[in-house]
């Protein structure tokens, strides 16, 4: 009986906390409740978009820097987990093909490409190109 008791006592609580009931009976918001209600939402969908659109946005342009510069020889991992050398990258840098093992190529979508696998070299993982001094 006591725990009935504490749910009464919670209920009673409740309907005081509402503060008065609407009158007719039928509708129990406003048009004020719905607007701030909707407004407040809003609010919270823009936000929500904001921060992870930003994310979105940088992991998309990083991706496309990665595709642009795929040039013969680099090792890659694609999507599917495929480890391969690229061997030739189409014109309209669409197209990539990777070499998987001796007498074995594949043709894949550039955006097919995860990563690309950079080896440190043993002077602290400064892998530099020599062709520019």
């Amino acid at each position: 009986m006591d725990s009935i008791g504490t749910l009464e006592h919670l209920i009673a609580v409740a309907i005081l906390a509402q503060g008065e009931a609407p009158q007719g009976g039928q509708g129990s918001t406003t048009p004020q409740g719905w607007i701030i209600l909707l407004g407040g939402a809003f609010l919270i969908m823009l936000v929500v978009q904001t921060f992870f659109g930003r994310s979105d946005a940088k992991e998309k342009a990083k991706r496309d820097q990665m595709i642009s510069a795929l040039k013969k020889n680099d090792p890659v991992v694609t999507i599917g987990g495929i480890l391969g050398q690229v061997v030739s990258v189409s014109e309209d840098k669409q197209e990539v093909t990777i070499r998987v093992d001796d007498n074995a190529r594949l043709k894949v979508q550039a955006t097919a490409i995860r990563q690309v696998v950079r080896k440190e070299s043993k002077d602290g993982g400064k892998d530099q190109d020599k062709k520019g001094e």
